[in-house]
């Protein structure tokens, strides 16, 4: 396995994780069958796990790996079609030093930022289920602990959103779901509403799938928008 730098940490018991048969049986299959367009290159087929700068302000949530990107590459957004939305938009807002990312081993570097996922394998559809969102908490709660200096998460779709308010649940807070609803661009101040835990105010946006992004859904002035309330809330801007 090549060497991990500060921003790509690898923790061995997640490498191994198999503890949802469901995403195992496909991230493998994926790996071994390939897309025709990336026969000859080895396919990560593993838990992608989060990476960035470790002194990161601001923590951006996806939802899980593709299947022919992340599970291929072995970095979150890295070589798919999200990647090529998101990463512009991340240099455009200071937050990464080139707008693209095709392979693990490129250079890349954030700023201030580190990017994680809700579910760390590749699901069929691209639909984990809840259940497979509960069994991988604890690994986007260990990224959540190592990052002491974040002050914001911003959450790319509603099941990030979700994903996040569950972990405040595992911390203790009683949560009215109601309350918290998703919408691009909403503004949650958890921290301000559960000020006796260590919870961070969350950001809202659309996930920057190929299906939002081709629809107009999320276009890429609300992206840049979303950016920057989020940026302004870790205190970045």
């Amino acid at each position: 396995m090549s060497s991990w730098s500060a921003q790509e940490r690898l923790p061995p018991a997640l490498e191994g994780c198999r503890a949802c048969p469901r995403l195992v049986e496909h991230r493998e299959t994926v790996a071994a069958r390939k897309r025709a367009a990336y026969r000859d290159e080895p396919y990560w087929g593993r838990p992608v796990p989060g990476f960035g700068d470790p002194e990161a302000r601001l923590v951006l949530l996806g939802l899980a790996p593709g299947a022919h990107g992340s599970n291929r590459t072995g970095r979150q957004f890295t070589g798919d079609a999200s990647g090529s939305v998101l990463f512009p938009a991340l240099h455009r807002a200071g937050l990464a030093d080139r707008p693209d990312s095709r392979t693990r081993g490129d250079g890349l570097r954030l700023r201030g930022l580190w990017i994680t996922a809700a579910v760390r394998c590749a699901p069929p559809g691209n639909r984990p289920t809840r259940d497979e969102a509960a069994r991988c908490r604890p690994w986007l709660i260990g990224d959540l602990d190592a990052l002491p200096d974040a002050r914001a998460v911003l959450a790319l779709g509603a099941f990030a959103h979700d994903a996040y308010l569950e972990t405040l649940r595992a911390r203790g807070a009683q949560l009215v779901k109601a309350r918290h609803r998703f919408g691009h661009g909403e503004v949650h101040r958890l921290d301000r509403a559960f000020p006796d835990l260590d919870v961070l105010p969350l950001v809202d946006g659309y996930h920057v799938s190929f299906q939002n992004t081709n629809t107009g859904v999320l276009t890429e002035p609300m992206l840049d928008a979303v950016l920057a309330q989020a940026k302004a809330l870790a205190g970045l801007a």
